[in-house]
């Protein structure tokens, strides 16, 4: 649709039902330019902009499959992972490995994949993400033809990180191992509601203090409330130690300004 106008027609004249997703068609990226529409007063926020709308999935868990290929159609996916989402920044907030499902769901997430990926022709990383709905079928939600934010965990968590294998691929090497060495848990740093300006990091050096815990910050010297900061991978023996270390490590790494640095004696960096 074209516009604000147009979606409000559509629903006005029954031919768009709510509950819906209004996507941008250009310029979104990391959880921008989506409006998920459940009820009437939703309505107001809608972007009054070229857009794709789309039926609300009722879904029981967000699933990813990345996979590698290299030209001559040798290809090594990735072990599944689940994905847990903000819920108003439309980012993901954790990401645990392996993912909590049946092994028949991982084959034919699995399979789609790689079967995406042939049809693609590509040479290099594809990341397909998936929702489980319901009734337990699996739905194609996203498709990223590169490096992707499902797959940061493998740097410390796989034999082969996502990185390596895309080197391996442009240099035309053997693919490597895929396989999980130790379960993972990845928390992404957003920005702090109500900070805007130099990026100070708070309670990093307590969260080294932990074993198996590997922060990854992007150089960004401007944070902004939502924005992408980086990331913290966590790897414990088990997939419940990992996700409680997670859980730790999300209320206190906090990303601030420095014009509002707290002074209540913790510790910060900056970059």
């Amino acid at each position: 649709m074209e516009s604000k106008a147009a979606v409000l027609e559509a629903v006005n004249s029954g031919k768009l039902s709510l509950p819906f997703v209004q996507k941008l068609r250009v310029g979104g990226y990391d959880g921008r330019g989506v409006n998920v529409i459940r009820k009437e007063t939703d309505l107001e926020i809608l972007f009054d902009s070229p857009c794709v709308i789309e039926k609300l999935v009722p879904i029981q868990k967000e699933l990813a499959v990345m996979t590698a290929r290299k030209n001559n159609g040798q290809m090594e996916s990735f072990p599944m992972v689940e994905m847990s989402f903000h819920p108003t920044a439309n980012l993901v907030e954790y990401l645990f490995c392996p993912a909590e499902v049946n092994a028949d769901i991982e084959n034919q997430a699995r399979e789609i994949t790689e079967k995406i990926a042939n049809a693609l022709g590509i040479t290099g990383l594809l990341a397909v993400e998936y929702f489980l709905d319901k009734d337990g079928k699996l739905v194609v939600n996203e498709m990223a033809p590169r490096p992707h934010n499902s797959g940061h965990h493998t740097i410390e968590a796989n034999y082969t990180s996502q990185f390596e294998q895309h080197l391996r691929i442009l240099l035309d090497l053997p693919l490597g191992s895929s396989k999980l060495i130790m379960p993972a848990v990845m928390i992404n740093l957003l920005g702090e509601e109500g900070h805007t300006g130099t990026a100070v990091y708070q309670g990093l050096p307590e969260a080294l203090s932990e074993t198996g815990v590997y922060p990854h910050l992007y150089n960004k010297k401007i944070t902004k409330p939502k924005r992408k900061m980086g990331h913290i991978t966590v790897t414990k023996p088990t997939l419940d130690e990992a996700r409680k270390c997670a859980r730790m490590l999300l209320e206190n790494v906090k990303v601030i300004s420095s014009s509002k640095i707290l002074e209540n004696g913790s510790h910060y960096y900056g970059l």
